[in-house]
């Protein structure tokens, strides 16, 4: 054997007494024995600081980390805490009336019942209230409407709005001149004795207190004032069937015209439009006695 050798598998020697032992370097292990070394003996990476065990709890729960179903889970604890402490509060208010008086009880039963009485008494108030209000109203708009439709009616009477209806339209033609201002008076008459509602004479038109007067030299007629000539047109709103004959009766309108050599056309219309208008005018006199 060379003596520079080393041999591969050297006897143990024993240590001598007092002395301690010796042990291999960590390198002189097999290669499979240093894989399975405990790893407490490997040297801590330089640069990272040790953590104790209180620090990594914190770096665990922070920043928190919550997911659905911790959250939903978390919305059912709330829900049912303060379902508990609803029903704790209930039960310490039913313990409290348990533990009242029969003379706390009864009061407690007449305040309730006073005051729902005092709520159904407001509510019916409320109630009769919007009736009235209701009813109020639809009696206004009706009174509105009425006024509306009297007046119209009153400014058909007194000629200041225009009429339009069925009626007829009477003609009276006067060569000789002969027809004088009482005999067209005549036939206004007759016409509102048969109903007639509106009367329009050669664009004048005619109201309660219309005049009728002869012009002057015994040539035409003047209708309030105002001269018209002939033929003399009477534009009539009211039932035809009335109209025409109260002027055709005998020794009526018609006729009497007629002896003085005049030609009377009458013809019936459904729609007749009576649209001269008399400017209102205020009584002098006159004043409403309603209050």
């Amino acid at each position: 054997m060379n003596p520079d050798e080393t041999p591969q598998n050297p006897e143990p020697r024993e240590a001598p007494e007092g002395a301690e032992p010796t042990y291999r370097l960590r390198e002189e292990l097999p290669a499979e024995m240093r894989a399975a070394a405990p790893d407490e003996a490997r040297p801590e990476p330089v640069g990272e600081p040790q953590l104790t065990g209180r620090q990594r709890l914190v770096k665990g729960l922070w920043p928190p980390r919550v997911s659905r179903a911790q959250l939903t889970v978390a919305v059912l604890l709330f829900v049912l805490g303060l379902g508990l402490a609803i029903q704790v509060r209930s039960n310490s208010d039913n313990s409290a009336l348990r533990g009242a008086r029969q003379e706390d009880l009864v009061r407690i039963l007449d305040e309730l019942d006073d005051r729902t009485q005092r709520l159904e008494d407001e509510k019916q108030g409320l109630e009769d209230q919007r009736t009235e209000l209701e009813n109020s109203s639809d009696q206004a708009e009706e009174a509105r409407k009425q006024t509306v439709e009297k007046e119209r009616q009153l400014g058909i009477l007194a000629g200041t709005v225009a009429a339009q209806g069925p009626g007829i339209t009477m003609t009276v033609r006067d060569p000789k001149s002969a027809v004088e201002a009482d005999m067209l008076l005549d036939a206004i008459q007759e016409l509102r004795a048969a109903g007639a509602e509106a009367i329009q004479v050669n664009g004048v038109r005619v109201v309660a207190n219309t005049y009728l007067t002869d012009g002057t030299g015994g040539k035409g007629v003047s209708v309030d004032g105002h001269k018209i000539t002939q033929p003399y047109t009477f534009k009539v709103i009211g039932k035809p069937q009335d109209l025409e004959p109260a002027l055709n009766i005998p020794g009526g309108v018609v006729q009497t015209l007629e002896k003085e050599q005049a030609t009377v056309d009458v013809s019936r219309s459904e729609k007749i439009v009576v649209d001269a208008l008399r400017a209102a005018r205020q009584p002098d006199y006159a004043r409403s006695s309603s209050q």
